[in-house]
């Protein structure tokens, strides 16, 4: 059986950039990948002329100069602007939480009188010590848009009422008293042209790549394929849950061919009400397609929708996102420290790491680990 440097375990963006940095380097990487396509969840595929973001949508974003123009050297990138809207009960809002929302709210026109009002919805609160995401949020901005456009959606993304989720989750909520929809505030921001896909496919030439192929199907022969494995599975399941499961949330999509050049005139819209069972809708053209070229010949004459539902992640479904509160982040300090006895295996990405990385971060985290594989 043919020895390699490294066997990495996902071909997502984190394997992927080490795969492809490492064998810069001389070394001899192998990728097995689960799924029957590579890039994980920044997977695209295009259908109908448009690129598909099959996982849900995916916006690159940053403030770090070296990883922009790493990731540069892959695609060239549009000048997307990511500005959700958000659906309440067929009330429409600006996001992030600025001017525009608190004209739409309260018929407000100037900073002044936007701070009064959540100022004094903040006081009629009586919140002191928030002990809760419910009372963190209202301390923030006040009832009316805790109401409208916090408690629900959050419902739905943690399947937890707010009141039973911790204050440190939107302990950063963006509020802005200027007319600004741009929900980063990064210095660089955009998506690819052509698709994630075509990002990874440039890492990984040269490399091989077994798809359909699951580690734990034959865990103990591939122990023995390489000098060293990264792997950016599940941190808990590669220790076969030993300490019990750490919680993830899992997401169910629903795609959509429209015959129609624009359903919703905007990439995201989010239903903030709890009734509504998906949280946000996207229209993944919009992404791409600049608004003064919708209905040319550069356009096509269809749309497709993808509808995002939220669900509770059990045992061998798609793992999206850990769930970072106090409970599970004592528990995977314990599958770290078994982690850190393991001496060929190295543990990376946001499932094999247990952390909500933006893909800016993934990259860096790359990057940091084949420093240290380097020295």
């Amino acid at each position: 059986m043919m020895k390699y440097d490294y066997l990495i375990v996902g071909s997502g963006l984190f394997g992927s950039v080490f795969a492809h940095e490492m064998t810069k380097k001389g070394k001899n990487c192998l990728i097995i990948e689960r799924r029957d396509h590579i890039g994980g969840n920044v997977y695209t595929e295009e259908k109908e002329g448009i690129n598909v973001h099959k996982y849900g949508a995916h916006i690159f974003h940053t403030s770090n100069k070296e990883v922009w123009n790493y990731i540069n050297q892959f695609a060239e990138f549009n000048r997307y602007t990511n500005s959700p809207v958000a659906n309440y009960k067929g009330e429409l809002y600006n996001l992030p939480f600025n001017m525009n929302t608190f004209y739409q709210m309260w018929g407000v026109r100037t900073p002044q009188e936007a701070k009064a009002k959540i100022e004094e919805q903040k006081q009629e609160s009586g919140i002191k010590e928030p002990k809760n995401l419910e009372e963190q949020a209202i301390s923030l901005i006040g009832n009316d848009i805790y109401e409208k456009l916090v408690k629900g959606y959050t419902q739905k993304q943690w399947g937890k009422e707010c009141t039973e989720l911790p204050s440190f989750i939107i302990k950063r909520l963006p509020v802005r008293f200027t007319y600004d929809n741009n929900y980063f505030n990064d210095s660089y921001q955009g998506i690819p042209i052509g698709g994630y896909t075509k990002i990874i496919e440039k890492m990984l030439e040269g490399i091989e790549v077994r798809l359909n192929t699951d580690f734990f199907d034959k865990k103990e022969e591939y122990m023995e394929m390489a000098d060293k494995i990264l792997f950016t599975g599940m941190i808990d399941q590669y220790f076969d849950y030993c300490f019990g499961e750490l919680e993830y949330r899992g997401l169910n999509f629903e795609s959509e061919t429209l015959d129609t050049n624009n359903y919703q005139g905007n990439a995201v819209i989010n239903y903030t009400d709890a009734d509504t069972p998906y949280t946000r809708i996207i229209e993944h053209k919009h992404f791409e397609i600049p608004a003064n070229e919708l209905g040319t010949e550069k356009d096509s004459d269809k749309t497709i929708i993808t509808r995002e539902y939220p669900m509770q992640w059990k045992k061998g479904e798609e793992a999206y996102y850990p769930v970072n509160d106090e409970k599970n982040s004592a528990l995977y300090l314990k599958y770290k420290e078994l982690a850190e006895k393991e001496k060929n295996v190295i543990f990376g990405g946001r499932l094999g790491m247990y952390q909500y990385f933006d893909m800016w971060k993934v990259i860096e985290e790359a990057l940091k680990l084949v420093d240290e594989e380097s020295t």
